[in-house]
């Protein structure tokens, strides 16, 4: 399909971008990578009277180190966060999730801020950041704030950016002795996970966050108490599908879901040592 008519603007600096959205609001839709937006458009699900284009502003795409805290920012390619130095050593959970986001195009087109602003509840990069405990940096005409990772998916597609505000930044604490397990079942390698776990344990405590088990992103509080309490992985993996809402489609039931999260789980917290 042909998408509705838009008009375009290329930005050059975080400041044209949020003036931009000031003055369209609603109206206006950012582009980065286009991987979530451009099929959207096409279907007609998402029609923007503007489309900036931030693609470009190469301030916004970087890895780096400031004592505990790995920043990336939001326009940060996959490939580069799975090949960075920095995430290899210090996370390399994210760069080894980043690593298998699509294929080779996907991966050298689609950035990190893009992925997680589409807000979907099956995407592997918004797990993995729940898991860690990341902040994710807004900036608006009023400047920066920051937004803990659990509160930032808001509901299905749905984030916690205000209309006027652009994801710069995503702060990733550094797991110290940190352990780790990334599991998915898919049909293909490349597919979206029918469901997914992501379990970090290191010397802060533990983490785990669950792939496409709800309307948005979730981080399993259940389990990471259990771990806390002192249950072993199986034990701990029970308590997967608490508070869960999958969706039910020709992939599997709600009980079907359900039931591999607890697989899941175990899996991950066993490679992550629990």
């Amino acid at each position: 399909m042909i998408p509705a008519t838009f008009d375009y603007v290329r930005a050059g600096s975080v400041d044209e971008v949020i003036g931009l959205l000031g003055e369209h609001g609603d109206d206006a839709k950012l582009l980065a990578g286009g991987h979530s937006l451009l099929p959207l458009m096409k279907l007609r699900l998402a029609q923007p009277a503007l489309l900036v284009d931030i693609g470009r502003l190469r301030e916004l795409s970087y890895v780096t180190e400031e004592e505990d805290v790995i920043a990336l920012g939001a326009l940060t390619r996959h490939h580069d966060i799975a090949t960075s130095p920095v995430t290899l050593s210090s996370v390399p959970l994210l760069a080894h999730v980043a690593g298998q986001i699509g294929d080779l195009q996907v991966r050298h087109r689609g950035t990190i801020g893009g992925s997680i602003c589409h807000g979907d509840p099956a995407s592997d990069l918004a797990a993995v950041l729940l898991a860690l405990g990341a902040t994710f940096v807004a900036q608006g005409p009023n400047g920066r704030r920051e937004i803990d990772a659990q509160d930032f998916f808001v509901s299905f597609f749905e984030v916690a950016l205000r209309s006027d505000e652009l994801l710069v930044e995503i702060r990733v604490p550094r797991p110290l002795d940190a352990r780790w397990g990334f599991e998915k079942l898919t049909k293909r390698a490349q597919d979206w996970a029918i469901v997914g776990a992501v379990a970090v344990r290191s010397r802060s405590g533990v983490g785990v966050g669950l792939i496409n088990l709800g309307p948005v992103p979730l981080r399993s509080s259940a389990v990471e108490a259990a771990v806390v309490a002192g249950s072993n992985a199986a034990e701990a993996a029970a308590f997967a599908a608490e508070g869960t809402e999958p969706s039910a489609d020709f992939n599997g039931s709600v009980a079907y879901r359900q039931h591999v999260a607890r697989v899941l789980v175990r899996r991950a917290l066993e490679k992550a040592g629990v």
